[in-house]
């Protein structure tokens, strides 16, 4: 008489066996699909530094594109380049959770709440033939309603004038907040001026509630509010704030107002 296949032990063997094949297969897969992954995210990066910068082109690669854009690492403090890390893996996020390499922010001096700052940050340069500035782009971050709110804000070769804005991680609520993606309203940023006179002094750029008047001489400083989204525009504007000023990039802006960097 034949034994029975359906004994409970022979059930939990073949269970295990083929949990461990699955194991060994899921393992594999990740392990060969990482660089794939990481370049992806790299790629994804360029397309997001380049499309704030309003650089993107349907008909040329984002390396193509992103040949012209010069990286480069600065220190906060200084507002001068820095080679302590590499600009090539240097990651900010990772940076901002390492006490070595980032700084406790106060209360009162942390109006973008992100709790840390990291002591580097990387900067994004678009050159002329003749080595001027012609566009700088500048990752900032700050808390909205729900979440942390990354992107990059790009400002034309005056160091002044908005050239544009996106975003590529939140998670604002749609429709509300979340209409920080909305190309319309990132539209309205362009032609913006972030301070009120020539040279790196505090940000007057923030996003107000209601629509802008155009003939106020403020409007060149102000963008419309998010419909029913007050805290996610408030999160916006403590964002141009903080790193547009003296704990962000002001120092940096200053410096190559100056010609020092």
């Amino acid at each position: 008489m034949s034994s029975n296949n359906d004994t409970i032990q022979k059930t939990i063997i073949v269970s295990l066996l083929l949990c461990v094949i699955c194991s060994v297969l899921v393992s594999t897969a990740a392990v060969m699909l990482k660089p794939l992954q990481l370049a992806n995210i790299e790629q994804d990066m360029k397309s997001n530094i380049l499309s704030a910068a309003g650089l993107s082109d349907p008909n040329r690669t984002v390396n193509e594109l992103f040949e012209q854009i010069t990286v480069r690492i600065i220190d906060l403090e200084t507002g001068l380049y820095t080679d302590e890390v590499n600009a090539d893996t240097y990651d900010f996020r990772k940076a901002a959770r390492d006490p070595a390499l980032s700084e406790n922010l106060g209360r009162r001096d942390d109006i973008a709440s992100i709790k840390r700052k990291p002591r580097f940050m990387p900067v994004y340069l678009q050159h002329d033939a003749d080595g001027n500035i012609e566009k700088l782009i500048l990752p900032v971050y700050a808390y909205g309603l729900w979440s942390t709110m990354y992107g990059f804000l790009a400002l034309e070769g005056d160091l002044n004038t908005v050239a544009g804005i996106g975003f590529y991680e939140h998670a604002e609520t749609p429709g509300l907040g979340g209409e920080i993606d909305n190309p319309s309203w990132q539209a309205t940023w362009p032609g913006k001026k972030v301070y009120p006179g020539d040279e790196a002094e505090q940000p007057a750029l923030g996003v107000i509630k209601g629509s802008v008047d155009t003939g106020s001489p403020r409007a060149q400083h102000q963008i419309d509010g998010l419909a029913g989204a007050t805290l996610t525009s408030n999160g916006v504007s403590n964002m141009i704030k903080f790193w547009l000023g003296d704990a962000g990039y002001a120092r940096f802006i200053a410096n190559l107002h100056a010609g020092e960097v």
